[in-house]
């Protein structure tokens, strides 16, 4: 399964003044590196997996559609978050959610842009 093409487009738009963007097909999604570092993928079933900042973890988990996501059934590491896409419907649901990836991509690329 490929995957959600709406959901690519969103998120390109959001990346769209970011430097150094790369787009990786992997496990069936498509990835967005930023500066060299994961951000963000969209996935084929409509959700929206993120990097963000460790710490934030686990308030994050407590937003409309968060959940921890699973890698081959295990959990993966704090600082991935996947929004399923009701948590990411309105633009500013969306919006807030690659602000946390942004922000966490900033601070470990040791990007200031």
């Amino acid at each position: 399964m490929a995957y959600d093409k709406e959901l690519a487009d969103r998120v390109r738009d959001a990346l769209s003044g970011e430097h150094q963007v790369r787009e990786v097909k992997m496990f069936g999604s498509l990835a967005f590196m930023v500066n060299g570092k994961m951000a963000a993928t969209a996935n084929p079933d409509g959700r929206l997996m993120l990097r963000c900042d460790p710490e934030r973890t686990d308030a994050l988990l407590e937003r409309d559609g968060a959940e921890w996501p699973e890698m081959r059934g295990k959990l993966m590491s704090k600082g991935w978050i996947v929004v399923a896409d009701y948590g990411i419907e309105t633009e500013e649901a969306f919006d807030s959610w690659m602000a946390e990836a942004l922000d966490y991509n900033k601070k470990v690329s040791g990007s200031d842009d």
